[in-house]
C-alpha cells in the first residue's frame, strides 16, 4: 500500500511540474494549477475557490477610467469605401451605456489589414455599464462579405484530432489572415457540442447557442435546431451554454445569479474578464471582451451593439484574446510581432495563435 501511494505520489508531483511549466494551460502558475485540478476532476473545487476569491474583489464602483483607455476614432474619410469589393456598410455608434460619454466612446476605428482597400473590421471601446465606471470593455465588428470564418480546433479543446485547421496557423493562412479570437469553454462545462471537417467529435445538443461556419466562409450564432440546423453547407459548429441574446433583444429571466443555465464556471454570478459573439441583421460578426463583466453586462452590450443573436465564449483573464493583424503589405504574413490586441491588457498577446503549443480551439477572420 505504502508503495502505491509512493507511486501516486511521485506522478502527481511530476504531473504538476509539467502542468506548471505548460504555457498552453495559462499565463501564470496558478492558473496553470488551476486548469491542471480541473483536468483531473477537481473543477467543482477550483469553481468554488474563484467564486471565493473573486467574491472578495468586486470591481470597483465608480471612477474614471485610465487615460487613453477610451480610444479617439480614427476618421476613415481618405479611404474610398463606396468602391472596392461588395462589403457591408460600417457599424452605427454605439451608445454609451454610462454618461456622459467619454470623446470617442462608442465610436469605430478600421483595424487589420484593409481587403480590397476597405475596412474588413471596426473596433471601439465603452464602459461596460452605468455603475464601473472606471472599466472599459472591447467591440470588434467584422464583416463577413470581405472575411471567411474558420474554426481551429485543439488537441486538448475539443481533443480527439489531428484536425487539418489547428495551431500553429501555418504561413499560407497568415497572408490573409485579419482577426483572431478565443472560442468557448471546456468542452465539459459548454453544456454543448462540437462538429468539425464532417466529425462530430462531440454530439451537437438541440437548443444550445451555436457559432457555425459554412463552406463559403460566412459564420452566424443561433440556437440549433431551430435558428441553425445541419446542411451539406455546414463545415463547423462550435456550441457554448445557450443564447444571450435573441431576437435583438437579452435573453428573458437572465440572471447574473443563475448559476445553471450559463455554466457552473465562476458561477457567472461575479464581474471577471469574459467575452462574446454574435451577428447582427445584415450579417457582420461582433466580438465583446473585457473586464469587470457580468453576464448580463455582456448581453446589454452584444444587444447594444446591433446583435440580433449572440452567445457567451470563454472567460476569464488567460483566455480573453481578440487580435488583429495588418502586415506592411497587403498581402504580407500575419504575425504576433504585426498583431494588435482589442484592449493592451489583454493576456497572451497576438502571438499565441502561431504557437505550436497553443492547444485550445479559437476562430480566424481572414481575407475572401
Amino acid at each position: 500500500m505504502l508503495v502505491v501511494l509512493a507511486v501516486l505520489l511521485v506522478w502527481v508531483g511530476v504531473s504538476m511540474g509539467q502542468a506548471a511549466t505548460n504555457p498552453s494551460l495559462g499565463l501564470s502558475i496558478p492558473a496553470r494549477m488551476a486548469e491542471w485540478v480541473r483536468s483531473h476532476g477537481g473543477a467543482g473545487a477550483v469553481n468554488w475557490l474563484e467564486n471565493v476569491w473573486y467574491s472578495h474583489h468586486s470591481p470597483k464602483i465608480g471612477g474614471a477610467p485610465p487615460k487613453g483607455a477610451i480610444r479617439h476614432p480614427v476618421h476613415t474619410a481618405n479611404i474610398p469605401t463606396d468602391i472596392g469589393p461588395a462589403h457591408l456598410p460600417p457599424p452605427p455608434p454605439i451608445t454609451p451605456f454610462a454618461q456622459p460619454p467619454i470623446p470617442g466612446e462608442g465610436q469605430w476605428s478600421p483595424a487589420g489589414r484593409l481587403v480590397g482597400g476597405i475596412p474588413a473590421v471596426y473596433e471601439t471601446t465603452l464602459r461596460p455599464d452605468a455603475v464601473h465606471t472606471s472599466y472599459v470593455v472591447g467591440v470588434a465588428w467584422m464583416d463577413t462579405k470581405l472575411l471567411k470564418a474558420t474554426l481551429y480546433s485543439g488537441n486538448q479543446i475539443p481533443g480527439g484530432g489531428p484536425y487539418p485547421d489547428t495551431a500553429p496557423i501555418l504561413p499560407s493562412a497568415a497572408k490573409g489572415l485579419v482577426a483572431a479570437f478565443n472560442a468557448g469553454f471546456r468542452m465539459t462545462a459548454a453544456n454543448g457540442g462540437y462538429y468539425t471537417d464532417g466529425r462530430t467529435i462531440i454530439p451537437l445538443v438541440p437548443g444550445a447557442a451555436s457559432f457555425v461556419i459554412y463552406k463559403n466562409g460566412s459564420a452566424t450564432v443561433g440556437a440549433w435546431g431551430s435558428n441553425v440546423t445541419m446542411t451539406r453547407t455546414v463545415v463547423s459548429v462550435r456550441q457554448n451554454l445557450s443564447l444571450l441574446v435573441n431576437n435583438g433583444k437579452p435573453v428573458a429571466g437572465l440572471n447574473a445569479t443563475t448559476t445553471t443555465k450559463w455554466g457552473a464556471t465562476l458561477g457567472n454570478a461575479v464581474y471577471v474578464w469574459r467575452s462574446g459573439v454574435g451577428v447582427t441583421a445584415d450579417g457582420a460578426i461582433v466580438y465583446v471582451g473585457g473586464p469587470g463583466l457580468n453576464i448580463t453586462d455582456l448581453a446589454n452590450i452584444l444587444a447594444r451593439a446591433g446583435c440580433v443573436r449572440a452567445m457567451e465564449m470563454d472567460i476569464n483573464t488567460t483566455w480573453v484574446n481578440f487580435s488583429t493583424y495588418k502586415p506592411a503589405t497587403p498581402t504580407g504574413q500575419a504575425n504576433g510581432t504585426n498583431g494588435t490586441e482589442l484592449l493592451p491588457q489583454m493576456a497572451g498577446t497576438p502571438a499565441r495563435y502561431f504557437q505550436n503549443w497553443w492547444v485550445r480551439d479559437f476562430f480566424t477572420m481572414s481575407a475572401r
